[in-house]
């Protein structure tokens, strides 16, 4: 090996120091979490009321059955699911992979690096998502006053 090799290649080992190795994707502690779309899901007593409010306010049904006690209304951006006897609490919620179209996109951070943020991080999840799976998958915590978060990807983890 002449000089020139070495000097390049202590350029290259250089330049990988100080700026990462391109193989090296794995998410850390702080790398800023991208969730994905957003929605409220909400705990009501009269799905019925609950969507003519909710219409009121320009809200238009995307989803759901209201004759199996599940809507899910849009303005805009703006998503709420009215469910009425499915859960005891209001919920959030994420999808990773989704636009507020449910468009998948095509990239995104996948549910299971999310995962391990957060985990690192020091978050307690109630359940985790399998690790070994690259198809949908989800994860569920709770917030300190105890308000419950899915974040929840309907789509395979994106090809990079």
């Amino acid at each position: 090996m002449n000089a020139l090799h070495l000097v390049t290649l202590a350029s290259l080992a250089a330049v990988m120091l100080t700026t990462g190795f391109p193989e090296d994707k794995q998410p850390k502690r702080e790398d800023p979490v991208k969730l994905g779309n957003f929605s409220v899901s909400l705990n009501v007593k009269d799905i019925k009321a609950s969507k003519a409010f909710y219409e009121k306010l320009d809200f238009k049904q995307v989803s759901g059955k209201l004759e199996q006690n599940w809507v899910v209304l849009q303005n805009g951006d703006t998503k709420i699911g009215l469910f009425q006897g499915m859960f005891e609490k209001n919920s959030l919620t994420f999808n990773p992979g989704w636009d507020s179209e449910k468009q998948t996109l095509k990239d995104f951070q996948d549910v299971r690096e999310l995962q391990r943020i957060l985990k690192e991080r020091g978050l307690k999840l109630e359940a985790e998502a399998d690790e070994t799976t690259d198809g949908p998958a989800y994860f569920t915590l709770v917030d300190p006053d105890g308000n419950p978060i899915l974040v929840d990807q309907h789509v395979p983890k994106p090809k990079r």
